[in-house]
C-alpha cells in the first residue's frame, strides 16, 4: 500500500468514525449537564476549540451548515457555556465514548502511534477548525486517545475539502446537497433554498475530492509500510468494535 492507497483507505474510514461520538446519549448527557440541547453542543463544542468568537467565525470553518442556523445557535450558546468550555467537554466526551467502546480493541498502541504521527506533520496552514482542534491536549489511555485521534484527524481532512471547494469554486451548500442531498434540514437549508445540481457541479466536486486528498496526501506520507498497516488495521479493529457495540 503506498501513501495514495492509504489515504483512500484509510480517510473514509476516519471520516465515517471521527463523528461516532456526536449524537451518543452519554454526549447529550454531558450537554445537559452544561445546559445545552444535542445540537446546541454540537455546534459549541466542536467549534469550541476556535475560542470566544463571531458566529461567522464558527459558520466559515463549519462550511457545510447555514450560517443563518450556526448564528442563532452560537448566539445563544454563548450566553450559556464559555466555547473553550465546551470545546473541553466535546473532546472529553470523545475520550469517553473511545474508552467505552475500544477498551477491548488490541493493536491500538501502534494506531496512536502512527495516527499521531499523521498528525504531529500536518500543516494546519489555512485549515481553521484542524489547527483548534489538534492544540487540545490528547489522553494517555489508549482508546480515549484513539478515539481522539480519529476525529481530529476527520477534522485534518474536512478543513482541507473546505479550502478545495473554495479552490474549485464550488459553494459549500452546493457541494452539501451533492454529498448529502436528504440533510438539508439538519444542516439549517430548507427546501427552497435546495440549488438545482448540475452535472457540472458534480464534476467539481469530483475535483475537489481529489484536491483534498493531495493536500492531506504529505502528512500521511510520513509513515513507513509499518505504519500504514497499523493505522489500517487499528480503524479496521476500532470499525468492528463499533458495529458490535451498535
Amino acid at each position: 500500500m503506498n501513501p495514495e492507497e492509504l489515504v483512500t483507505t484509510a480517510c473514509p474510514k476516519i471520516n465515517a468514525m471521527g463523528w461516532a461520538f456526536y449524537f451518543v446519549p452519554e454526549t447529550f448527557a454531558r450537554g445537559e449537564e452544561l445546559g445545552l440541547d444535542g445540537i446546541s453542543f454540537y455546534i459549541m463544542g466542536r467549534g469550541g476549540v476556535l475560542g470566544d468568537v463571531e458566529s461567522s467565525v464558527i459558520a466559515s470553518a463549519f462550511g457545510f451548515f447555514n450560517p443563518t442556523l450556526v448564528q442563532s445557535m452560537w448566539s445563544a450558546g454563548v450566553k450559556i457555556v464559555a466555547p473553550r468550555d465546551a470545546g473541553h467537554a466535546y473532546m472529553d466526551c470523545c475520550a469517553n465514548f473511545g474508552r467505552s467502546r475500544f477498551k477491548d480493541v488490541l493493536g491500538l498502541d501502534a494506531f496512536c502511534q502512527a495516527a499521531g504521527a499523521v498528525n504531529d506533520v500536518a500543516d494546519p496552514f489555512g485549515l481553521a477548525l484542524y489547527s483548534g482542534i489538534m492544540a487540545e491536549p490528547l489522553a494517555d489511555d489508549l482508546p480515549a486517545r484513539a478515539m481522539q485521534l480519529v476525529t481530529v484527524l476527520r477534522e485534518f481532512r474536512g478543513s482541507a475539502h473546505i479550502v478545495a471547494l473554495r479552490a474549485k469554486g464550488l459553494e459549500p451548500k452546493v457541494a452539501h446537497h451533492i454529498y448529502r442531498p436528504g440533510d438539508g434540514a439538519l444542516f439549517g437549508w430548507s427546501e427552497d433554498e435546495a440549488p438545482v445540481i448540475s452535472d457540472e457541479d458534480r464534476a467539481l466536486w469530483r475535483d475537489a475530492e481529489t484536491l483534498t486528498d493531495r493536500i492531506v496526501l504529505p502528512a500521511y506520507s510520513v509513515l513507513d509500510d509499518a505504519g500504514r498497516h497499523s493505522l489500517v488495521a487499528g480503524l479496521e479493529a476500532m470499525e468492528s468494535a463499533l458495529a458490535a457495540s451498535a
